[in-house]
């Protein structure tokens, strides 16, 4: 067993919305392991309440630290790290100009390796331990990244992406042997990623469509018999990001209602289904959502960058459409959280109804942690949620935050007379700097 003494931030639970926050100026959080040696929470609270009850556990003590759940990403690509910052006229331009581009070098397994080394430990650096991630539709990207996040012990979900048309040629799926198409061959292979690597270590595996028009309805079709037969399996995709993205669905499927239509019709629309994005949506979509358990993963960084518009809250709310946070890198500008619930902070008070929701930091955070890790439905035996949180039971995914890491910070943070005030400081000033350590729950020794 392990205990840290120190504040501790985590959330209440809660199966239907945004959850309080939890704050103990000087609290105690013990961990232990369990029988496939995972560092779990054994407990957590007020440090005179929980210290008398382990009276021989060796405790590391952090004065003015706060230890708070490891970030999750809904939404990141693997491969665009060095197309962060790319400037393009928009989405598309900017597929075209350098993400696609970028793309074809992951054939390479070396640099697919590479990169996979860096690209965890860039998320590591800035406190995310979970990550539903984009590779490419190498299997070489796809093999690089799970081996890499086996080794250093993070959680990542993440497959071959499925793309047999509308994209170049060196990206489009490959063709197989024995006359077998391109499309047969990519179902083949995710199968195989599939059987090969889901539920290795923390690892778990995401059927992939890139988006709608880079898939025929061959591959859609099959993509979604894939998650009929593997429904322990995710799916990701994008929708609704873009006005001329949308337009373009709407020619190439011209019998489905919408463009998150499309992919309910060819079942990839369950509960286990994460859409990046979902801008361009009617209550029709947002009900659909709704009904089928997806969730949407909200990328503000993304669709501020490339001018793609802005999530609407007011109407998920109200909808009850569940959502969490992500990166989108390299879309999007930064793999901080902070500067992702910042971004998140912008687009609330924009409103694309222009009605406007100001998120409290509280909601923020939940978004990029509690709630993330409830909506990615990676639970106990007893149905609580594993990731995202610090409640007893959950998977020590922790980081460590240093409040004083920059002289503004530390003058900030020290006015701070509320829960909320000091939520928001490290919100809107925070960066990497902030995170001074960063805990996996399979880590040989916190």
């Amino acid at each position: 067993m392990k205990a840290y003494r120190a504040s501790l931030l985590w959330f209440e639970s809660c199966s239907d919305g945004p959850a309080p926050a939890r704050f103990e100026q000087d609290g105690l959080l013990v961990l232990a392991r369990d029988a496939r040696g995972v560092w779990l929470v054994e407990a957590i609270g007020n440090w005179h309440t929980v210290a008398p009850q382990y009276p021989q556990l060796p405790v590391e003590h952090l004065p003015g630290r706060i230890i708070a759940p490891g970030f999750v990403d809904l939404h990141v690509h693997f491969p665009q790290t060095n197309v962060i910052g790319a400037p393009a006229d928009g989405l598309l331009p900017w597929l075209e100009n350098y993400t696609f581009p970028e793309e074809q070098r992951f054939a390479d397994p070396q640099y697919a390796a590479d990169s996979a080394v860096f690209f965890l430990r860039e998320l590591r650096r800035n406190g995310v331990t979970s990550a539903l991630a984009f590779s490419t539709s190498h299997l070489e990207s796809v093999h690089a990244l799970f081996t890499q996040a086996l080794a250093d012990g993070m959680r990542v979900i993440t497959g071959l992406c499925l793309m047999d048309r509308n994209a170049p040629a060196a990206l489009c799926n490959r063709p197989g042997t024995g006359g077998r198409d391109a499309t047969e061959q990519s179902l083949l292979d995710s199968e195989m990623l599939l059987q090969r690597w889901h539920g290795q270590g923390r690892l778990g595996y995401a059927i992939t469509p890139r988006f709608a028009p880079t898939s025929s309805a061959a591959q859609l079709h099959g993509a979604g018999e894939l998650a009929r037969a593997y429904p322990q399996a995710w799916v990701q995709s994008h929708v609704a990001e873009n006005r001329d993205e949308v337009a373009w669905v709407r020619r190439l499927f011209p019998a489905a209602r919408s463009y998150l239509s499309t992919y309910a019709d060819f079942g990839l629309l369950h509960s286990r289904s994460v859409y990046a994005h979902c801008i361009y949506f009617d209550d029709d979509d947002r009900a659909l959502m709704c009904e089928r358990g997806a969730a949407a993963a909200v990328s503000p960084t993304s669709n501020l960058f490339l001018g793609s518009g802005f999530f609407d809250y007011v109407s998920a709310q109200r909808a009850g459409l569940r959502y969490g946070l992500a990166s989108d890198v390299g879309g999007g500008t930064s793999f901080s959280p902070f500067h992702t619930m910042l971004g998140a902070y912008y687009v609330g008070r924009e409103g694309q109804t222009k009605q406007g929701t100001s998120l409290s930091p509280q909601h923020l955070w939940w978004q990029h942690s509690a709630g993330a890790g409830q909506l990615l439905g990676i639970d106990n035996a007893h149905g609580q949620p594993l990731v995202g949180n610090l409640l007893p039971g959950c998977e020590a995914d922790l980081i460590v935050l240093n409040p004083t890491a920059t002289p503004l910070l530390a003058r900030k943070t020290a006015l701070a007379d509320s829960l909320d005030a000091l939520l928001f400081a490290l919100i809107v000033l925070g960066d990497d700097r902030l995170v001074e350590r960063t805990v996996l729950a399979q880590d040989p020794a916190p």
